[in-house]
């Protein structure tokens, strides 16, 4: 996939995510999230998904361009989003996802020399758990969703990371 692909959907999802939330899902609460299931009897609002996956393209985007530029996407995501979902939403979106990628990348940054994999497997896990509590909280002043929230957020990062150690262990062994 070409570098500027990742940082194209990094940006993305962002936006992305906060219209879902109040746009699509299985249920939606008045003045709440829209909610999907993201495991037996689990639910998380509905732009779970996207922001665990955003917390990989986060990875991707430092590999390529440097923290700078995940920080200036960071700022022009959350911006974006303002075209797409209410200023609260908005506020808190972008309050959660800087925060959390910051920890995010503190996490990463260390790993991802010596241990790609659990770089991106432990970063991600980090960003969920931070971007889904200050979320909830700022957004909707409860944490009902949390264990959803990080659950959904899970799935994507632990799906990157099997990709991530398929791809590695395919490129060392090549076919002959």
């Amino acid at each position: 996939m070409p570098r500027l692909m990742y940082l194209f959907l990094f940006l993305a999802t962002i936006p992305t995510a906060n219209w879902m939330i109040g746009n699509v899902g299985t249920t939606c609460i008045p003045q709440g999230p829209c909610l999907i299931p993201v495991a037996p009897g689990l639910m998380a609002p509905s732009g779970v998904l996207l922001i665990g996956l955003a917390l990989v393209l986060r990875d991707a985007v430092h590999e390529y361009f440097g923290p700078k530029i995940v920080l200036g996407a960071i700022l022009v995501g959350a911006g974006l989003s303002a075209f797409v979902a209410p200023a609260p939403l908005i506020f808190a979106s972008g309050i959660a996802f800087l925060l959390s990628e910051l920890a995010d990348m503190a996490v990463y940054t260390p790993l991802r020399k010596k241990r790609l994999v659990m770089a991106v497997l432990a970063s991600g896990i980090v960003g969920a758990i931070v971007d889904s509590s200050l979320f909830l909280w700022i957004a909707f002043g409860s944490l009902d969703y949390l264990t959803g929230q990080v659950v959904g957020k899970a799935w994507m990062t632990i799906g990157a990371a099997a990709f991530l150690w398929w791809q590695k262990r395919r490129n060392s062994n090549p076919s002959p």
